[in-house]
């Protein structure tokens, strides 16, 4: 699957891979990660358009096959939420005319689209994420900012050493994640008010890296929370993530 490419707000070049045809379904990959990784390597893709979508899956800046810049202008606050708003407006597509689905930071960067009015999907899915994950993000970049600044002496047993593996494996540009990690910031819970589209909550039974899922859907004003099988690493590898989100996004 070749990818096509379209420039963001700022002329960045970034990368989107299609599948299918039909109600458009706009995809965003967690960290360190990629549209490939995330969803198609797992045939999520597929399943989405067997079921008459049209999977569409960015690639964001620093992963997969977008640019990664080395400049820190690059990266202004809410950089990866422009992305996503470029991408839909590169696509044409209104209000209520396609639906919106996140995994881990593809979820926060959903989240934070929907909660400020940026985007407005027909229906949200929000995969791998709970509210510490949303609230308490500073945390959560630390932990990554020292995988990166430590890279070369993290050693096996080192709780960072599975990031560090996962990281290594994708060839992420490590000059350029750095500079995007400082550009996210954590989420104002009282904007989940705003969130008023049908929204799933889909997590892995065995996924706490985010917090919790069951509670982050008991805050969202019309949401379901959907459990599925596996950990933060391992449940989008599973096909049961897929076929969640088909059966959400299907009424």
């Amino acid at each position: 699957m070749s990818p096509e490419f379209f420039e963001s707000f700022d002329s960045t070049r970034l990368a989107i891979h299609r599948a299918g045809e039909g109600r458009p379904v706009v995809f965003l990959h967690g960290l360190f990660s990629s549209a490939y990784m995330n969803w198609i390597k797992w045939g999520h893709h597929t399943r989405l358009a067997d079921a008459g979508f049209e999977a569409i899956m960015l690639d964001f800046r620093v992963h997969g096959d977008s640019e990664a810049p080395h400049d820190p202008a690059a990266y202004p606050e809410g950089v990866l939420v422009r992305d996503a708003a470029a991408l839909v407006e590169h696509l044409g597509l209104e209000p209520g005319e396609f639906d919106l689905v996140g995994f881990s930071l593809g979820a926060r960067t959903a989240i934070h689209a929907a909660g400020h009015g940026i985007l407005e999907p027909r229906r949200l899915a929000i995969c791998g994420m709970g509210v510490a994950g949303l609230a308490q993000w500073e945390r959560r970049a630390a932990h990554f900012k020292r995988v990166i600044d430590e890279f070369d002496t993290i050693k096996p047993g080192d709780p960072a050493y599975v990031a560090r593996t996962f990281l290594k494996s994708q060839g992420v540009d490590r000059v350029a994640a750095r500079l995007l990690l400082d550009a996210m910031d954590d989420f104002d819970l009282a904007r989940l008010a705003n969130i008023t589209m049908p929204t799933g909550v889909i997590c892995g039974d065995e996924d706490h890296d985010n917090g919790s899922a069951e509670e982050l859907a008991a805050m969202l004003p019309d949401a379901i929370y959907i459990e599925v099988p596996g950990s933060h690493l391992n449940s989008v590898t599973k096909p049961d993530l897929g076929e969640a989100i088909v059966r959400f996004l299907k009424p």
